[in-house]
């Protein structure tokens, strides 16, 4: 696969099964081994299935969950992607109630891609700032 072809499926991640809910998609695009080194605390971490636990969360709590790519770069297997994460709290988001804030964070995530296939996840969400958007993280 070109490096070309491996950013493409790294779109189809951003566009179809998060920004389109077509959770589906993950079934195409997420190799059955693929590991999500990264995850949220108590969801499954490898095979699609844990792409969709993650974003089928990501949806109830946010419903206008949106990842924007800002930049995407590919060498070799690696796909790495800048880009800029918001939504607004409108459901339980990992035990937490609404409190219907906006945010808008960054994200930094490096996938690797083999024939196709997502088939590694590593990220680096700014999960501090997120959570002192939505008015949950502790008075400093």
């Amino acid at each position: 696969m070109s490096l070309e072809d491996n950013k493409a499926v790294v779109r189809r991640l951003f566009d179809e099964v998060s920004n389109a809910k077509n959770l589906d998609v993950a079934d195409e695009i997420i190799s059955d081994a693929s590991v999500d080194h990264d995850g949220f605390p108590g969801m499954p971490v490898t095979g699609p299935e844990a792409y969709k636990a993650v974003f089928g969360a990501s949806h109830a709590a946010f419903p206008d969950f949106h990842m924007a790519i800002d930049a995407l770069i590919a060498e070799g297997d690696n796909v790495a992607v800048r880009a800029t994460i918001s939504g607004t709290h409108r459901g339980d988001f990992m035990g937490m109630p609404p409190t219907g804030k906006t945010f808008s964070v960054g994200h930094i995530e490096i996938f690797e891609v083999k024939n196709g296939q997502i088939t590694g996840r590593w990220g680096a969400p700014d999960r501090a700032t997120l959570m002192e958007q939505l008015g949950l993280a502790p008075q400093m």
